[in-house]
């Protein structure tokens, strides 16, 4: 509201909420906080885990930062903001989401005492930005390097991102899993696309019967009794048509007028349908997956042909057999010839948990391959799925960038340490900024400690005196209690991790210490007569499935 001599003029709705100044600061900072303190307790390898039950009873266990944002039902905008920290560091790395968030919610929380000594916000946001840039060129001078064939440091960074999740007690082969996917769908350059990996998850067995398979998994069954369960030397047809009569595009009638014009019709529908399943046989092929359906009587000719067939496959994962087993989709079966065909070992229909499904297996040099994950409970097979998405995300960034460092807290320590002596060169009230973020960073190895019950203080002084003493790998061996290289303890995680923490912690830090004024418009009311949103009989449907 607004006056206009002595007249009130209004600018925003009625019942509109206003924040300005420190206040809408203090707010806005301590929503964050509160997200941050959230996650914080799951950090490191003596993290705990979260149970977090959705608006329909739906239970999730967990202690991966991502997963437990995304499923709590957030107002806050700027708590929204952390969830979005959460959500670019999973997808850019797949790990390190806890430490992201909890590091923008210390670098908020210094920042609010900056604020209390009346140091300005753009001040305290040109000093966290030229901390960040420091702390780039610091990260960088601390990596090592690592090569796609150097499998134990790989599979030493694989086994770091599992360590303190559910995926914990089978690390040992769900690393090896991990390594031997990423490396098998590596292309020259070392890039990498994860998508090429197909997870599927089955509860029942342990998690030790978890496998890799050479070639793709798909969650079908044989169209047909009839077809052999099992062909080996598979020549493998893909076709992304349907094996059917086509309908017409307009609305079209055919007139009959006798009996024999209704047999010729009949027929001549036969023969079309089984001219298709001639073209797959004349191929060569003795298996096909089929993106669309397969009528009744080219089911019945495939199987006499001792041809298995597979309809309704998904687009994802046609594309992801083409890769695996170097055969073509094609659009129509006028085109099929043998050199379109793919290849694998064994095609064949096994039963996992109850339900059937069609391993492609045995593949010559694969470019994509699936991992069934197995575990005795539903929330047991979720958790190792997360846990080996991290593993592969964080796999794959180490063989891209070809660099690592040591984990256990040992970069934010160092990089606390020339931080504060970076601050000193800088002068004006920036370097209490610089300050700031030195300290705010050093809250990883603060929470390491508390997470597994030792003594913050004690830890931080031990890191502190070991970095100074020269040791730049020194992180928290949460298990002893004491500073140890973590090089040598096999401790390592990408270099991207860290790197894109920062970035993204530093960011949204600075754009909620700019926001001094938050106007929250109303939150629209139900129509007239109280029906409830959608309309009549929709009630209880505004949840999201």
């Amino acid at each position: 509201m607004a006056q206009l001599g002595g007249t009130p003029v209004l600018i925003l709705r009625e019942g509109s909420e206003r924040t300005r100044g420190r206040d809408a600061q203090s707010r806005n900072i301590l929503a964050a906080k509160t997200i941050a303190a959230a996650v914080k307790s799951t950090l490191g390898p003596k993290g705990m885990d979260k149970m977090l039950v959705d608006s329909m009873g739906d239970v999730v266990i967990t202690n991966d930062g991502a997963t437990i944002l995304k499923e709590m039902d957030i107002e806050h905008p700027a708590a929204k903001m952390m969830v979005e920290i959460a959500k670019t560091q999973d997808d850019e790395v797949g790990d390190g989401t806890t430490s992201a968030v909890v590091i923008a919610g210390e670098l908020l929380k210094r920042a609010e005492d900056l604020l209390e000594q009346e140091v300005h916000p753009t001040l305290i946001v040109t000093g966290y930005r030229l901390a960040a840039e420091k702390a780039h060129e610091i990260l960088k001078g601390l990596t090592k390097d690592v090569t796609p064939d150097d499998t134990e440091t790989l599979k030493k960074i694989a086994m770091t991102s599992m360590t303190g999740k559910g995926a914990e007690v089978a690390r040992e082969l769900l690393t090896n899993l991990a390594v031997e996917s990423v490396r098998a769908i590596a292309e020259k350059g070392g890039k990498i696309d994860i998508d090429h990996i197909k997870l599927d998850k089955k509860t029942g067995g342990s998690k030790d019967d978890t496998v890799l398979i050479k070639g793709m998994l798909i969650d079908k069954e044989r169209v047909h009794p009839g077809m052999p369960k099992l062909v080996e030397n598979a020549k493998i047809a893909l076709v992304n048509s349907a094996l059917e009569i086509e309908k017409t595009e307009v609305d079209a009638k055919i007139e009959i007028t006798s009996p024999d014009q209704m047999k010729a019709f009949l027929d001549e529908e036969e023969r079309m349908l089984k001219s298709m399943v001639d073209k797959v046989k004349d191929s060569g092929a003795n298996v096909l997956f089929c993106q669309k359906g397969i009528d009744d009587l080219p089911q019945h000719y495939l199987a006499k042909a001792g041809i298995l067939a597979v309809r309704r496959v998904k687009e994802s994962d046609m594309k992801k057999l083409a890769s695996a087993t170097g055969g073509k989709i094609l659009t129509t079966l006028e085109e099929i010839r043998p050199e379109d065909l793919g290849a694998a070992g064994v095609v064949e229909e096994r039963k996992i948990g109850g339900e059937e499904m069609i391993f492609v297996e045995n593949c010559q040099n694969p470019k994509s391959v699936s991992i069934l994950l197995r575990g005795g409970t539903e929330h047991v097979v979720d958790e190792l799925e997360r846990g080996m998405n991290d593993a592969l995300r964080v796999t794959a960034c180490a063989v891209e960038d070809g660099k690592y460092v040591a984990g256990g807290g040992a970069p934010e320590i160092e990089l606390a340490l020339r931080l504060r002596d970076y601050a000193a060169s800088v002068g004006g009230r920036e370097q209490l900024a610089i300050q700031a973020f030195a300290d705010a960073v050093e809250v990883i190895p603060r929470a390491l400690a508390e997470n597994a019950g030792l003594d913050p203080i004690d830890m931080l002084v031990a890191l502190r005196s070991a970095h100074e003493a020269g040791n730049k790998n020194a992180g928290l061996d949460v298990f002893k209690g004491e500073p140890t290289d973590m090089l040598k303890a096999g401790v390592i995680e990408p270099l991207r991790i860290k790197t894109q923490a920062i970035s993204s912690a530093t960011e949204s830090a600075t754009m909620i210490l700019r926001i001094d004024d938050v106007i929250a418009a109303t939150t629209a009311k139900p129509p007239a007569g109280g029906m409830p949103p959608g309309g009549p009989g929709m009630e209880g449907m505004g949840e999201e499935y």
